[in-house]
C-alpha cells in the first residue's frame, strides 16, 4: 500500500492506498452511520456485502479480521488460524484511537499495511463486491472482494461463528 501524507483526510488516505495498489474503486457518500449493519441499511444493500473490520491485538501485533457485517468473528478459529493462542483479543477503542490515527474508532478498512496479518472471511468471497468503512463513518468504498484480498495479500479462512 502507498504511503500516507499526513495531510490527507480519512477518505483520502484510502481511496490513496487503494489507488497506490491498483484496486479499482468507487466512494459512496450517506448518512452518518456507527455500525457495518447500519451502512448496509444505508447503502440498501444486503448485510453480507459489507465488509466489516474486526481490530485484534495478539500480543503487541496488530490483526485485522474481515468479515461479512451480517456475521460474527470466531475468536477460537482466528485464534487457531494464526496460532496465536489465548493472547489474541478485541482491541480496545483507545488502542485503536491511539494506532489507527488516521480512521475513526469503528471506521478502519480493512487495508491495514500497519498490521502483522489479516485475514477475509471466506463467505466475503460469495460476493463480487464489497462496500467497507473509508475511515469515516459517512463514506463507504465499494471494491472488487478478489481485489482486496490480491492487493492486501490477505489469507482467506472460515472466521466467522457458525
Amino acid at each position: 500500500m502507498a504511503d500516507i501524507s499526513p495531510s490527507t483526510t480519512k477518505l483520502q488516505a484510502v481511496t490513496e492506498a487503494l489507488e497506490g495498489a491498483g484496486v479499482a474503486f468507487r466512494v459512496h457518500e450517506h448518512q452518518t452511520v456507527d455500525t457495518a449493519l447500519a451502512e448496509a441499511a444505508a447503502e440498501h444493500v444486503p448485510p453480507q456485502r459489507v465488509a466489516k473490520t474486526v481490530v485484534l491485538r495478539a500480543g503487541e501485533r496488530w490483526v485485522l479480521a474481515v468479515i461479512p457485517a451480517s456475521h460474527r468473528l470466531d475468536l477460537r478459529k482466528l485464534r487457531e488460524l494464526l496460532g496465536a493462542g489465548g493472547d489474541l483479543r478485541l482491541a480496545t477503542e483507545e488502542e485503536m484511537a491511539e494506532h489507527f490515527t488516521r480512521f475513526e474508532v469503528g471506521a478502519v478498512p480493512p487495508i491495514g499495511a500497519i498490521v502483522s496479518a489479516e485475514v477475509v472471511d471466506t463467505r466475503l468471497l460469495d460476493q463480487e463486491r464489497v462496500l467497507f468503512f473509508a475511515g469515516d463513518h459517512r463514506h463507504s468504498v465499494e471494491v472488487g472482494v478478489r481485489d482486496l484480498v490480491e492487493a492486501t495479500q490477505s489469507k482467506i479462512a472460515d472466521i466467522c461463528e457458525d
